[in-house]
């Protein structure tokens, strides 16, 4: 029961990860490898400010520092025309010095009693688990609300109608690069306000928490379109939280199971990975074998 509350926990935290990954993978069709630069961005930004007494203003700086990575990942496609795949490993590879830099040259740094948001309201009438639950769900659930608000306005739309067809947009007078820079830098934002919850969460912030980070949000964005499917944009996002959800729990059965150590978990993160990707691909040729079927027998 610790486990799957602990995987539920995870899965809202990582899920906000999620969010920023289907925005720049599905909506804005680039490939983005700013996360794993951002991500622990956000980890060290809250971490720092926490320590200093200040955990709610460390998610809100986390989110802005998160979204100036995304910029100038976007600045780098944009305006000096680097290939985005090429932009982003840029940026994470720069974002390395400066997460060392914000956490004080230090490549870890403990929280161990300080104030955090979860001990803040610690006055709630309800046990320490359902706290560290109700904070998660609380941040995952308004991050979704707003960007499924904000992708329904005006500028929303241009983003979406930039992913869809770029020429089209061009032709309409709208301004492409200031909408990928914008989309860029939210979906960093979504993903460096993951980091700083998991900070808090975890009591702790660590140089390496976002390795491969990008892999655990592309798993969930591609678990829960396997099983949505492909339909708005509401439906994609909150699959993409869902797929979270599923994702933290696969991997909490896989250590439990004790077939796979520990240290093979970004194996079992890729395998994931593959299989969701590999889902529709064996849909589409199961059905064109029943359709060839078909034929033959009419024939």
């Amino acid at each position: 029961m610790t486990l799957l509350i602990g995987s539920l926990q995870l899965g809202f935290i990582y899920g906000m990860l999620a969010l920023g990954i289907y925005i720049s993978f599905r909506i804005l069709n680039i490939p983005d490898l700013t996360a794993d630069g951002s991500f622990t961005l956000g980890l060290a930004v809250s971490a720092v400010l926490t320590l200093a007494g200040h955990p709610l203003l460390g998610i809100l700086l986390a989110i802005v520092a998160g979204a100036a990575a995304g910029t100038v990942t976007g600045l780098l496609q944009t305006k000096l025309e680097i290939h985005p795949i090429l932009a982003g490993i840029i940026t994470m590879s720069s974002l390395y010095s400066i997460n060392l830099y914000v956490l004080g040259s230090r490549s870890n740094l403990s929280l161990i009693g300080s104030d955090t948001l979860f001990t803040q309201i610690a006055w709630l009438p309800v046990s320490k688990e359902i706290l560290k639950t109700l904070v998660p769900f609380a941040f995952c659930f308004l991050c979704a609300v707003v960007l499924i608000w904000f992708f329904k306005t005006h500028l929303g739309l241009c983003i979406r109608a930039t992913g869809n067809n770029e020429e089209m947009v061009k032709a309409s007078s709208i301004n492409v690069d200031a909408m990928k820079i914008l989309a860029v830098a939210i979906s960093n934002a979504c993903i460096g306000l993951a980091g700083a919850v998991l900070a808090q969460y975890q009591g702790y912030a660590d140089i390496s928490s976002g390795i491969g980070i990008m892999v655990v949000g592309l798993a969930s964005a591609i678990i829960g379109e396997a099983i949505f499917g492909r339909r708005s944009l509401t439906i994609g996002l909150l699959s993409a939280i869902f797929g979270s959800l599923i994702y933290r729990f696969i991997i909490a059965a896989a250590l439990k199971s004790s077939i796979f150590p520990a240290y093979m978990l970004r194996v079992v993160s890729a395998v994931i990975v593959v299989i969701a990707l590999a889902v529709p691909v064996v849909k589409k040729h199961l059905e064109l074998h029943n359709m060839r079927k078909k034929v033959e027998l009419d024939a």
